[in-house]
């Protein structure tokens, strides 16, 4: 396991202070001026996971980032035990920080039972290990400097087409639709929550780009900035977040500020084990 997703397991193994109450932190030395809301997810989603039996695995969530989160204080995560039923079961969880709720999450659990079956089809796409990954591109974009930055990802990703980046500087390469291979820059644990929540921690990485490549923007153009407002994900079958899976996202509109986008995630074996939908706060000044 690389150093950086052992930082980011830790992260994910909260501290239990009380009934239905976990803390989380931040990275050590965050140069960000506010939590990812990928961590937030993710820590949330481990706070509702151990408060619900392991035979009933999460099959969705719906976030909304409210406040900022400071990274330099720790997040306190308050679950609230909605329902325990025959099949489903709910949970409620508000990140707290300063006395304020920055987050709530609610998330489902089902006990699997069979049923109707079919899923759409992978993408036709190169495989990953044909592929540079996203610290050689940024290298031959910006530098040597860029490897090194990117070298501290905990998750390797592997974009195929444009980067917003190159989007931003030829408009030919704009399109509101973006694909990359992502896996855990490591060996993980046999634990499926621990896979979801890891999952749910990447997706918010590259999620909006697909909004910033249909408008010609970067988040390194200078006049950028943007926040996720809200975050949903379906887990459809079970999967690894250390093995390759095939991130195909797209924005069907963006307004008001606004941008809407979804993705799917496919196994190498075609798969679709995860949707997500996410609509973000994209702000660009002249």
């Amino acid at each position: 396991m690389s150093k950086a997703l052992d930082a980011v397991v830790e992260l994910l193994d909260l501290e239990q202070i009380e009934l239905d109450i976990f803390r989380g932190r931040s990275p050590a030395g965050e140069r960000r001026q506010r939590v990812f809301g990928g961590q937030v997810a993710g820590q949330a989603l481990v706070a509702a996971g151990r408060t619900v039996p392991d035979d009933r695995p999460v099959h969705s969530l719906h976030a909304y980032f409210i406040r900022p989160g400071d990274p330099a204080v720790p997040l306190i995560y308050l679950v609230d035990r909605v329902r325990d039923g025959r099949s489903f079961t709910t949970r409620r969880v508000s990140a707290v920080q300063h006395g304020k709720t920055i987050f709530t999450l609610s998330a489902s659990f089902h006990h699997p039972e069979p049923g109707a079956s079919h899923a759409r089809q992978m993408p036709d796409v190169p495989p990953p290990d044909e592929l540079p990954s996203t610290a050689e591109r940024m290298e031959q974009l910006f530098g040597a400097a860029a490897r090194e930055y990117t070298r501290s990802n905990p998750i390797d990703i592997r974009h195929i087409g444009p980067l917003t980046f190159e989007a931003a500087k030829d408009p030919s390469l704009r399109v509101a639709r973006s694909m990359a291979w992502l896996r855990a820059d490591g060996e993980l644990p046999d634990d499926q929550l621990l896979h979801v929540c890891m999952m749910t921690y990447a997706s918010d990485m590259t999620l909006l780009d697909s909004v910033l490549l249909a408008n010609g923007l970067s988040w390194a153009d200078g006049k950028t900035v943007g926040a996720s407002l809200d975050h949903a994900m379906w887990f459809h079958r079970p999967f690894r977040a250390d093995r390759w899976l095939l991130y195909a996202q797209e924005s069907p509109v963006a307004a008001a500020a606004r941008g809407l986008a979804r993705g799917e995630l496919y196994t190498q074996d075609g798969e679709l084990v995860v949707s997500v939908m996410q609509e973000g706060l994209i702000r660009t000044r002249s």
